[in-house]
């Protein structure tokens, strides 16, 4: 019997001691989850919200470098997009000078000093389309480039090249581009912008130019044409004459292709308006305006323009070379229109940058929202309810003190203790 209260007594101290330092333990477990608000202190408090918020976490990480390079990106863009207004105040006081220097109380002294101040605004506008930003890449780079996607003026056609992969990078759901298409903003195609250089050998020519037209694009090349022997035949009837002319044209390669007796309009007669002489060539076609001098013979030469700075170049040339009212008519009105065509193609990529910055604010905003969701998400995962918590520590604290009180009280039943 005496071993049987032996035994009864032992287990009982053991599980009142076992007891205790359980709810010990269960205490101080709530005390680190009170001092770190977090009701997953180990990935085994919770194995499957400790992924939940591993997760989470991840994800607003990768936000925050996608919104890194974003901010990146968009400064670039910026900086872009206002060089490409600062090259369109040029190209427009470029072309106000374009325009004084069509006024005829001009002498050829004061075109050449207009054309000195062309060529400070061309250098400007050059030297800006290679600028780069804070990173030292090319604002205008495209695809890829070099440290300077734009050379020129080369001695060999065409004068100016782009060195670089045109077009742009694909807008994500996290980027956009991080240069613009330099190709787009200043190279020109003859196919689709049809800017042309005319000029005239005969420094005595009454003959003027009117702007080159596409009838045909799938004819169009990066040929440049020689027009001479120009001959207006009357017809078989008043008012109407047929147009001769020879032409050669030089190919892209160099390659030279002579033709003779070329008609302008066909081999039947036409009438001409006033004085005006249709000139058709593949794809493109002008109007020749007077008389073709019969004693030193015009030799018009009509060459496409690789790019923008091609355009302010030959204007520089042709204006300042202007020795007559006539040729320096005929190089302004030239000179205007093709501007206006450069212009168009800096505005059309200006206004590409702007949508991109559009983007970049849409896309910013709309990580912001995910980035605030994965936190709501990593919180509901991990965060404690402070007050649940508290409420939990106090019923834990109480039950600890009950087991501490009833093991005491377990410790008096001994005989000792009785007989005493």
């Amino acid at each position: 019997m005496s071993t049987s209260i032996r035994s009864g007594s032992a287990n009982t101290y053991d599980a009142s001691l076992r007891n205790i330092l359980l709810r010990q333990a269960d205490l101080a477990t709530m005390q680190d989850k009170l001092t770190s608000g977090k009701k997953i202190v180990q990935a085994s408090d919770d194995p499957t919200g400790a992924a939940n918020a591993e997760r989470a976490m991840t994800r607003i990480s990768r936000i925050a470098a996608d919104q890194r390079a974003l901010s990146a990106q968009k400064d670039t863009i910026t900086q872009a997009e206002s060089t490409l207004g600062d090259i369109t105040d040029a190209l427009q006081s470029f072309r106000a000078l374009v325009v004084s220097a069509g006024n005829g109380a001009n002498t050829s002294s004061d075109r050449q000093t207009i054309a000195l101040q062309l060529k400070g605004l061309r250098d400007q506008i050059f030297a800006m389309s290679n600028q780069k930003d804070t990173n030292g890449q090319p604002l205008f780079g495209a695809l890829g480039s070099a440290s300077e996607p734009f050379v020129g003026p080369q001695a060999t056609a065409p004068d100016y090249t782009f060195k670089g992969l045109p077009g742009t990078t694909a807008t994500t759901t996290a980027s956009i581009p991080s240069a613009l298409d330099g190709n787009a903003a200043f190279m020109l195609t003859p196919s689709s912008d049809a800017s042309y250089n005319i000029t005239n050998s005969n420094p005595a020519t009454q003959l003027t130019a009117s702007k080159v037209t596409i009838t045909d694009s799938s004819l169009v090349t990066d040929s440049a044409y020689q027009i001479s022997n120009i001959l207006v035949v009357a017809g078989s009837a008043t008012g109407l004459n047929t147009v001769t002319y020879d032409m050669v044209e030089t190919k892209a390669d160099g390659t030279r292709v002579p033709t003779t007796g070329v008609t302008s309009m066909g081999t039947t007669d036409y009438t001409i308006s006033g004085s005006d002489i249709p000139i058709t060539l593949p794809g493109l076609s002008l109007t020749l305006t007077g008389t073709p001098n019969a004693t030193a013979p015009d030799t018009i030469s009509v060459t496409p323009n690789a790019s923008i700075f091609s355009v302010l170049d030959n204007a520089i040339k042709d204006i300042g070379s202007a020795s007559t009212n006539t040729t320096a008519a005929q190089a302004v009105s030239q000179a205007l229109g093709n501007i206006d065509i450069g212009m168009a193609r800096v505005s059309a990529v200006r206004g590409q940058a702007g949508d991109l910055l559009n983007r970049a604010d849409s896309i910013s905003s709309n990580q912001d929202q995910r980035s605030i969701q994965l936190q709501a998400d990593k919180s509901s995962a991990e965060d404690l309810d402070m007050v649940s918590a508290i409420s939990q520590f106090q019923t834990q604290q109480t039950g600890y003190s009950a087991a501490l009180q009833s093991y005491a009280q377990v410790q008096k039943l001994s005989l000792f203790n009785y007989i005493s």
